[in-house]
């Protein structure tokens, strides 16, 4: 077996461990795995494993990876990551099934736009800057309940749920809980949140779909 997909399945049994220990009723608990830098030939053996769920930062590296094989692999599911650049979302359209960082009302415009354009409707989540920082992209807390409701409403877009990245070096789970009180506020079902480094914290917390990259593929050669 290859050591990708022993770590997944570590993985998946330290998860349903968790569940049980916690009591914890996350109905449709799913792991993206992050690609983004990897080749294919480190993916490939998680796709023959039968995983699913896979993610990306960057619309051009998905394209030029990811296409083919979603035609051989249909049930795959691809979701872009990163932040999305409006002059992209088309080409985004054509390689993802989801999209986790709608984080304002032109690129949600955008997104309808080219989803009557291609006749594909997509799931998308609101990324949301639960800690306020500057450097980061997102739709502020205090303003969520009025993005998400004229996203759905007026837009006609398919927000299934929130996404967020908590500030570093922080304590995490406050963020993650704040996330789930904007989830119900706004009636949604899904929570993006939880990475390699705090991804039991996010279960605890609610989440749904957990970020996991490193922890299964290993360390980013970014040099």
């Amino acid at each position: 077996m290859h050591n990708v997909v022993e770590r997944l399945m570590a993985i998946q049994s330290e998860i349903k461990e968790l569940l049980i220990k916690n009591n914890l009723q996350n109905k449709d608990l799913n792991i993206i795995i992050i690609c983004k830098t990897f080749s294919m030939d480190k993916i490939l053996p998680l796709i023959d494993a039968g995983h699913v769920h896979f993610g990306e930062n960057k619309v051009q590296e998905a394209e030029s990876k990811w296409k083919e094989v979603k035609e051989k692999h249909p049930n795959i599911k691809l979701h872009m990551v990163g932040k999305l650049q409006t002059n992209k979302v088309k080409t985004a359209l054509n390689v993802f099934d989801y999209i986790h960082s709608v984080d304002n009302y032109r690129l949600g415009e955008k997104i309808v736009k080219y989803e009557k354009e291609l006749n594909k409707k997509i799931k998308t989540f609101v990324q949301v800057n639960i800690g306020e920082e500057s450097q980061k992209s997102g739709i502020s807390p205090k303003n969520v309940n009025q993005f998400v409701n004229y996203c759905k409403n007026n837009l006609s877009l398919n927000i299934i749920g929130l996404m967020c990245l908590p500030p570093i070096n922080d304590n995490s789970e406050k963020y993650f809980l704040h996330l789930n009180q904007l989830k119900n506020q706004t009636d949604l079902c899904h929570l993006s949140m939880g990475m390699s480094d705090d991804y039991q914290t996010a279960i605890k917390c609610g989440s749904t779909f957990l970020r996991i990259g490193s922890k299964i593929l290993g360390e980013r050669n970014i040099g």
